[in-house]
């Protein structure tokens, strides 16, 4: 059964708070991003790359039964682990869904002062990306 972005943010909320502290937290977004599906190797090219990564961070997006699958990849571990967790969040969701979610469960997690200004700076600009792709591919369905 899918889960709604509000009910999979809400197990990563109850997941990140069992952690006692942010080793532990950053020991498992490296775990989330070994087990990251592994992007195609021909959609690891420069168009697919997200602007404004200090790492090189690839995304790809395709739709199918209406809902919208990514895949990616990062050549840093951490950073591995935080597209990782935004694909969690949003792979295999509607486009309308993915443009309307809230991100509360990054303030949550204490993610975001957790993470260098660079980093900080790049997770908005994976947001922003996945969610282009979801308006981009909901356009071109119509």
């Amino acid at each position: 059964m899918n889960h709604t972005i509000p009910e999979i943010q809400a197990e990563i909320v109850d997941e990140f708070s069992m952690l006692n502290d942010w080793v532990e937290k950053y020991e498992h977004l490296i775990d989330l991003g070994n087990n990251l599906r592994v992007i195609d190797e021909s959609e690891r090219k420069d168009e697919n790359l997200i602007k404004g990564c200090q790492s090189r961070v690839w995304l790809h997006a395709k739709q199918k039964d209406s809902k919208v699958h990514y895949t990616a990849d990062s050549d840093a571990l951490i950073t591995k682990g935080i597209i990782a967790l935004m694909l969690r969040v949003f792979d295999n969701q509607p486009s309308d869904e993915i443009m309307k979610a809230s991100l509360d469960f990054i303030d949550k997690i204490g993610l975001k002062e957790h993470l260098s200004p660079n980093r900080a700076n790049g997770l908005l600009s994976m947001v922003k990306q996945i969610k282009f792709y979801a308006l981009a591919l909901q356009a071109k369905s119509v």
